[in-house]
C-alpha cells in the first residue's frame, strides 16, 4: 500500500492546470469589473500602459479606485501609499489564513509569490481545497486572473479615450454600482455592518462640509474615516471565535 501512495500525489503540472480551470471564471469577472475601473484610471490621467501596470501590481478594485482618486487629486506619494495600505489591509489577514494551509517545508519564495495575488476570489477557491496547499494551484489561478484584471483595465483606459464624454460618464457610474453590489448583501444580512455602512455614508458627507475637514484631500479623509469606523466597529462589535461563543453558551 505504501508503494502506491506516491502515485496519488498530483504533479505540479496537474495542480497548475486545476488552478487555471478554477481561475477562468474569476478572470472573466475581473475583466468586466476592471474595464470600468479603467475608466476611472483614464479620468485620473493614466495611459493604457500605466493602467495595466497599476492593476497588475495592485489587483484590488477598492484599493485601485482609492489610489486613482488620490492620483486625480494630485496628492503626495505618502498619501497614495497610506490609502492603498488601508484599503487593502484585509488581504494581510487573508494571507495569514492561507499561510496555515502550506506544508511546513514550503519554501519562503513560494509563500511570497502566492501572497502577491491574494484576492477575495482566489482566497475563496484556495481555502476551499482540501489538504495542504500546493502553490502551483495558485500560480495557475493567477496565470489567468492577473491578465484578465490588467488587460481589462488597459482596455477601459483606451475605451475612455475613444468613447464620447456622455458614455464615459455613464461607465464611471457603473463602478459605484459594483461597490453597492458588494456591500448591500452583507449589510442586509448583518445589521451591524449595515449600520456601519450608513454611518460611513453620513460621515463622508459631513466631512465634505465641515470647516476643517473639508480642506483635507479626499484621500486623507478616506484614510481617517476607514481607520476610525473600522476601529470603532471592531471595538464595540468584535467577531467572536466559535470556541468563545460555545464557552459563553
Amino acid at each position: 500500500m505504501a508503494e502506491l501512495q506516491p502515485a496519488l500525489v498530483k504533479s505540479r503540472e496537474t495542480v497548475f492546470f486545476e488552478g487555471i480551470h478554477d481561475g477562468i471564471p474569476i478572470a472573466l469577472g475581473y475583466f468586466v469589473v476592471s474595464f470600468t475601473l479603467g475608466i476611472a484610471a483614464r479620468n485620473a490621467g493614466l495611459d493604457p500602459l500605466q493602467g495595466f501596470l497599476a492593476s497588475f501590481f495592485n489587483n484590488a478594485s477598492a484599493g485601485e479606485y482609492a489610489a486613482f482618486t488620490v492620483i486625480a487629486g494630485d496628492a503626495p506619494y505618502l498619501e497614495l501609499a497610506l490609502i492603498t495600505l488601508v484599503a487593502n489591509a484585509r488581504y494581510m489577514l487573508m494571507s495569514c489564513v492561507v499561510s496555515q494551509k502550506f506544508a511546513a517545508d514550503t519554501p519562503l519564495l513560494h509563500r511570497i509569490l502566492v501572497g502577491f495575488d491574494i484576492t477575495d476570489e482566489i482566497f475563496g477557491i484556495t481555502i476551499a481545497r482540501k489538504g495542504p496547499l500546493n502553490p502551483f494551484y495558485n500560480y495557475g489561478a493567477m496565470a489567468v486572473a492577473l491578465p484578465g484584471w490588467s488587460v481589462g483595465t488597459a482596455l477601459g483606459v483606451i475605451a475612455g479615450n475613444l468613447l464620447p464624454p456622455q458614455v464615459v460618464s455613464a461607465l464611471s457610474v457603473a463602478l459605484f454600482g459594483m461597490f453597492l453590489w458588494v456591500i448591500i448583501p452583507t449589510a442586509r444580512d448583518n445589521r451591524i455592518v449595515g449600520a456601519l455602512v450608513l454611518t460611513s455614508f453620513a460621515l463622508s458627507f459631513a466631512c465634505e462640509h465641515l470647516p476643517w475637514l473639508m480642506t483635507l484631500s479626499a484621500g486623507t479623509r478616506t484614510i481617517i474615516l476607514t481607520v476610525l469606523i473600522a476601529g470603532i466597529g471592531a471595538a464595540l462589535f468584535p467577531i467572536k471565535d466559535k470556541e468563545d461563543a460555545d464557552h459563553e453558551s
